[in-house]
């Protein structure tokens, strides 16, 4: 795997750092959103929707840091399907969560690219009325989503390069490599 890698641009003590910083953001607006709520009206109201497969190791990190009492609804879509380097449209693989109103919904993603993938969700999770929406990416490519989509929180803008590690793939494989890295030409 290491031989396919060739560079990196976060390295994981970055990411480790940053998502620390993500999660105290967070903590803080939810804890600010809810201070007019006793400690148990409070239960139950936050719900992480990590999009899976791409988020599941940044989600796993940043949830250990989040004090606060939350589920998980998770949500699986795909739009780079195999060795794909660029979006082709969202394609849903499972349902969201049920149950969302009133509750404060993070979105809960790897990579903002075009942003189609995130606003769907938006869209279909504001249908069920949530107290809030946030939108949480690890990474962003700025100036490439062809949509209005501004995320609450981003961990990293980065140049417009596909990316693996850290959860994102190449066609199923490097999501447990522990940097975000770019792949040599020869290996994509």
């Amino acid at each position: 795997m290491h031989r396919d890698i060739e560079g990196i641009l976060i390295t994981k003590g970055q990411i480790a750092i940053r998502v620390r910083e993500l999660a105290e953001q967070l903590s803080a607006d939810l804890s600010r959103d809810m201070s007019h709520l006793t400690e148990i009206q409070q239960e139950g109201r936050v719900v992480l929707i990590p999009v899976l497969t791409g988020s599941i190791v940044f989600v796993a990190d940043l949830i250990r840091h989040l004090p606060q009492k939350l589920s998980l609804g998770l949500v699986a879509v795909s739009s780079y399907p195999g060795k794909s380097m660029e979006s082709k449209g969202v394609m849903m693989r499972s349902d969201l969560p049920k149950n969302l109103a009133g509750k404060h919904v993070i979105l809960v993603d790897d990579i903002l690219d075009s942003g189609q993938t995130l606003d769907v969700l938006k869209k279909l999770i504001q249908e069920q009325r949530p107290a809030s929406v946030r939108i949480c990416v690890l990474l962003r490519k700025p100036g490439k989503a062809v949509v209005d989509l501004k995320p609450e929180y981003v961990g990293f803008d980065i140049p417009d390069e596909f990316v693996v590690g850290y959860g994102l793939d190449y066609d199923g494989f490097y999501r447990n490599y522990p940097e975000i890295a770019t792949l040599k030409p020869e290996a994509r």
